[in-house]
């Protein structure tokens, strides 16, 4: 059974072990010589893009919790054995200045980015919706997946020339809100919004932004932050009626990434399961 775990959760502690792709995933030089900066790159999803970007020949990286620091060993070890660099940048990214301690760090150590994938967030599911969100909880949400993104992209901006690309990580949330995510849902809403915006004002640079809206996910913030009951259950709920695992969201990143879908800006693609965002 799985159960719920401490916050932010570790990978270790999850009774079933998520695929990031370390015994599927396999690189066809797509991304040979770019660097890439990846927010929430120690676990979940964040892994399975650093993985998959790694085997496409980028070096990565990656930001994260401290409390994360030993899920961030792993994915730094997984980014290393295919042959790539991975430099591990902790922090709160929710703090105002972390943001551009991260873009400070990948052109010191990586000479440059490529690719910016805002990837991290936060999330707290209240049962009873609005009466049990605090002001506190509704600041920290709109301060890590919001405020963070803007400040990491605005950071970012003067480093991205043309074909650079920037990837936001939105959530079937931003479409179809849960009641006990009513917070999360809006913040990921933001992002929606963000991610077609800046992609007209970067247009005439070249720097293209898309966004990946996944559904139920298997990653440590669920067991983390979600009661037991949905635990066990996550993810039945989809038409394919399963959760969906990191390494199945982590090629659409690389696309996004790659000069592939180099006419492909402003969209938002939905990895979930077969609900739609609409």
């Amino acid at each position: 059974m799985n159960t719920p775990i401490e916050h932010p959760g570790l990978t270790e502690d999850m009774k079933t072990t998520p695929d990031h792709g370390e015994q599927s995933y396999t690189g066809h030089d797509r991304l040979r010589g770019r660097r890439a900066v990846i927010t929430g790159g120690d676990s979940g999803i964040g892994r399975a893009v650093a993985l998959a970007f790694a085997r496409e020949g980028a070096d990565v990286v990656i930001a994260y919790l401290p409390e994360e620091e030993e899920d961030a060993k792993e994915t730094s070890r997984l980014v290393e054995e295919a042959g790539q660099r991975c430099v591990r940048v902790s922090g709160d990214i929710s703090e105002p200045d972390h943001p551009a301690e991260i873009v400070d760090t990948a052109v010191r150590e990586l000479g440059g980015i490529d690719v910016l994938v805002s990837n991290a967030a936060y999330q707290m599911s209240q049962a009873g919706g609005l009466e049990d969100i605090t002001d506190e909880q509704f600041d920290r949400v709109m301060r890590t997946n919001v405020y963070a993104m803007f400040r990491l992209c605005k950071a970012a901006l003067p480093h991205l020339g043309k074909g650079s690309s920037i990837i936001t990580t939105s959530s079937i949330q931003g479409f179809q809100p849960s009641p006990e995510l009513l917070d999360y849902a809006t913040s990921k809403g933001a992002i929606v919004n963000f991610t077609k915006g800046l992609a007209q004002n970067l247009a005439d640079r070249g720097v293209r932004v898309n966004s990946v809206a996944p559904g139920p996910i298997w990653t440590p913030l669920i067991p983390a932050t979600m009661p037991e009951d949905t635990v066990e259950s996550f993810g039945e709920q989809a038409p394919l009626g399963r959760a969906g695992q990191p390494a199945e969201l982590a090629p659409l990143y690389v696309f996004l990434a790659s000069d592939e879908s180099s006419y492909v800006t402003g969209e938002i693609i939905g990895v979930t399961g077969g609900s739609p965002i609409t």
